[in-house]
């Protein structure tokens, strides 16, 4: 359809400030009142639930097949495992990534009263010129072997501890969110903030438009979608279709790119509902939308999270391609963009 703009300068504007608020699983109120303050703005009816995801209500034309959208707002990070005895830090992951992919990045630790204390994420044996080149490269990157290099005079657990340091605390990655001349955005964490941001382009360019849903719809910005249980609850029991937006992995042998809207056929929990796949090719098709189908076998969804809690409804799934998951990550405009427009066609749609 035509009628309604996706401002992709507003999109990026929103996404780079939800780039910069840290929210590993476990730590996302900050995010999550970020997109509630602008879902308000849009007039949209929000709440919390007990789990502190954000669940948005938008009245729509009908309400006898109600729908739903779902983007997850939490992402990778760390907390302290232990104080050492030379006070660094050994981390325990929050998500899943390799390690050698945070290596040498920066990273902040807030204690409990708030308090943020700089740092960098290391090998136990970082410097060549102290254990050698070969003793360096061939350590092994593992949970013993990475530790946190505090940017404080302390060489102990006591002095650590006297910081207010303590076990249990979250360790923020740097995002190092940037916007190129060329259109990409570069950052860390762009799964799946990348995704929260079509949701708000899509929803800001239906309002601007004056248009509203075909369906009663249900936004739910989840916040444990990294360890597996996000939209686990927060669908609701009426729901028929769930559109869940996430990022496509975009790499060697994969059809996705960072261009185009990926629509994601299966991934590691299975196929997706081809009801929900042909729907959205045809929108796709009809609206002239860049667009991607894939599968991708090491991924998975808020959508399967709800099928697996029980969900009697229709799931499908798209997002925007975003190069190098879960390491230092990039997307472009043109897939910002055009995952908007994707999700406008799907909820004006009958």
């Amino acid at each position: 359809m035509t009628g309604y703009n996706v401002d992709v300068s507003d999109v990026t504007r929103f996404l780079l400030g939800l780039l910069n608020i840290y929210s590993p699983t476990g730590d996302t109120e900050r995010a999550i009142a970020y997109v509630r303050k602008s879902f308000d703005e849009m007039g949209l009816q929000t709440a919390l639930n007990a789990k502190g995801a954000l669940i948005a209500t938008w009245p729509g034309r009908s309400n006898d097949q109600p729908r739903a959208l779902t983007a997850h707002v939490d992402t990778l990070g760390a907390m302290v495992k232990e104080i050492k005895e030379n006070g660094r830090l050994r981390l325990a992951q929050v998500g899943g990534y390799a390690w050698n992919a945070v290596e040498g990045e920066g990273c902040f630790v807030r204690t409990a009263l708030g308090k943020m204390v700089r740092g960098t994420i290391l090998p136990t044996k970082a410097s060549q010129h102290v254990h050698g080149v070969k003793e360096v490269s061939e350590l092994e990157r593992n949970d013993e072997n990475m530790e946190v290099r505090l940017d404080a005079r302390t060489k102990s657990i006591d002095e650590t501890r006297a910081l207010g340091l303590e076990v249990g605390d979250f360790i923020y990655l740097d995002p190092r969110a940037e916007l190129t001349d060329t259109g990409f955005v570069r950052s860390r964490h762009l799964d799946d903030k990348a995704s929260v941001a079509c949701i708000y382009g899509a929803v800001k360019a239906m309002c601007d438009a004056q248009l509203v849903p075909a369906q009663h719809t249900t936004i739910l910005i989840s916040n444990f979608e990294e360890v597996g249980h996000g939209a686990s609850t927060g669908i609701p029991a009426n729901c028929v279709e769930l559109l869940t937006v996430d990022m496509a992995a975009v790499g060697k042998g994969q059809n996705s790119d960072e261009f185009s809207c990926g629509i994601c056929v299966k991934d590691s929990g299975g196929p997706y509902h081809i009801e929900m796949r042909r729907k959205l090719v045809e929108l796709a098709q009809n609206a002239d939308i860049p667009y991607k189908l894939d599968i991708y076998p090491f991924y998975g969804s808020d959508g399967t999270a709800a099928l697996r809690a029980g969900a009697d409804t229709r799931v499908g799934l798209i997002g925007p391609g975003v190069d190098a998951s879960h390491a230092y990550e990039r997307t472009h405009q043109g897939g910002l963009a055009a995952t908007s427009r994707l999700i406008v066609e799907y909820l004006v749609a009958a």
